[in-house]
C-alpha cells in the first residue's frame, strides 16, 4: 500500500475569505496541508470546501483546529474584532496576520499578543491573489523568529520562492509593504500619465507599454546606484544634476498643460525639485531628494 505523501503536512487555519484569503487557503490545500477556514459569510468557502477544506462552524473551533492561524481581513479593526474574543483559544498557537496596516498597528497588535502568550508574526503580501502559491508571490514576515522557523515550510505553500523573514521588529514587514506600495503607485501613475500624454497623438497604451517597461527596467540601475548615496549622505552627480531634472520636469509640465491633460503630477515633481534646489542640492544627484522626504511635511 502506498503512503499518503501529504499525511504529515501540518494543518493550517485561514480566517477571512476575501479574494486574498481564498487564494491563501487554496494554496495551502494545493500544498497538501489540511486546511480549516472560517468567514462571516460562509458561502465564500463553498469552492474551498469542494476542494477539501473544512469550514468551521465557529471562529473558536477554527482557531483550535490548527497550530498555525492565518488572518487576512480588511483592516486591523476587523482583526481585533475577530481575535480578541478568542484570545484564550489562540494562546500557544502561532498567529500570522497578513492584513495590510501601518507599522504602529502591527507593533500594538504584537504587544497585545505577547501579553496573552500568543506567538505573533506580522506579514506583508506583495502579490495579487492569482499569483499566490506560485513562484511570483513574495511574502515578507517580521516578529517572533522561532514561530517563523517552526512554520516556514508551511508558509512556503503560499510563496514557494520568496518567503522572507526580516527581523523581530513586528512593524518592519508593514514598513516594507508601505515602501514597496509607494514604488508601485509611483510607477503606475507615471505610466498612466505617459499614456495620457501619448494618447493626444493617438498612440495606444499597448504600443507605449513595451517602451515603458524598458524604461522601468533601466530605472533599476538608478536604484542600485543611488542606494549607497542615500546611506552615506553623499550625492555625487555622476549622471545628471538636480537642475537638469528640474528643467526636464518643467518641460513635462508645460507639455501636459499645452496638450490639455492633467498636469498636477509633473507639477508636483517640479515642486519637489524646486525645494531640493532651494535647500542647496542644485549640483547634487537626484538621490539628494531623500533629504526632503526625510522631513515632515511643512
Amino acid at each position: 500500500m502506498m503512503s499518503d505523501p501529504n499525511a504529515d503536512r501540518p494543518p493550517v487555519t485561514v480566517v477571512g475569505l476575501g479574494l486574498m484569503g481564498q487564494a491563501l487557503a487554496a494554496a495551502f490545500l494545493k500544498g497538501g496541508h489540511p486546511t480549516t477556514v472560517w468567514n462571516r459569510s460562509p458561502e465564500k468557502a463553498e469552492r474551498l470546501v469542494a476542494d477539501g477544506a473544512v469550514l468551521a462552524d465557529t471562529l473558536e473551533s477554527a482557531v483550535t483546529a490548527s497550530p498555525l492561524v492565518i488572518v487576512c481581513v480588511s483592516d486591523y479593526d476587523a482583526v481585533h474584532e475577530l481575535i480578541r474574543p478568542v484570545e484564550s483559544a489562540l494562546a500557544g498557537r502561532v498567529l500570522v496576520n497578513l492584513t495590510t496596516a501601518t507599522s504602529t498597528q502591527a507593533r500594538e497588535t504584537a504587544e497585545w499578543a505577547a501579553q496573552r502568550n500568543i506567538p505573533y508574526l506580522d506579514g506583508a503580501i506583495m502579490a495579487i491573489p492569482p499569483v499566490i502559491g506560485t513562484d511570483g508571490a513574495v511574502l515578507l514576515y517580521s516578529g517572533h523568529k522561532s514561530a517563523f522557523e517552526a512554520h516556514e515550510s508551511t508558509l512556503k505553500a503560499i510563496a514557494p520562492a520568496a518567503t522572507t523573514y526580516l527581523e523581530e521588529d513586528h512593524g518592519l514587514s508593514s514598513l516594507y509593504d508601505m515602501a514597496l506600495l509607494g514604488i508601485m503607485w509611483g510607477i503606475l501613475n507615471g505610466f498612466l500619465h505617459g499614456a495620457a500624454l501619448l494618447g493626444t497623438a493617438k498612440v495606444k497604451a499597448e504600443t507605449f507599454a513595451p517602451l515603458a517597461n524598458t524604461m522601468i527596467s533601466a530605472i533599476t540601475e538608478y536604484v542600485t546606484a543611488y542606494a549607497p548615496q542615500v546611506d552615506e549622505g553623499r550625492y555625487e552627480a555622476t549622471d545628471a544634476t538636480m537642475t537638469v531634472h528640474q528643467a526636464a520636469m518643467e518641460h513635462l509640465a508645460e507639455e501636459s498643460e499645452h496638450l490639455g491633460i492633467h498636469s498636477e503630477l509633473p507639477r508636483f515633481f517640479k515642486t519637489l525639485a524646486d525645494r531640493a534646489v532651494a535647500d542647496g542640492h542644485a549640483e547634487n544627484s537626484y538621490a539628494a531628494m531623500i533629504e526632503l522626504f526625510r522631513k515632515p511635511t511643512a
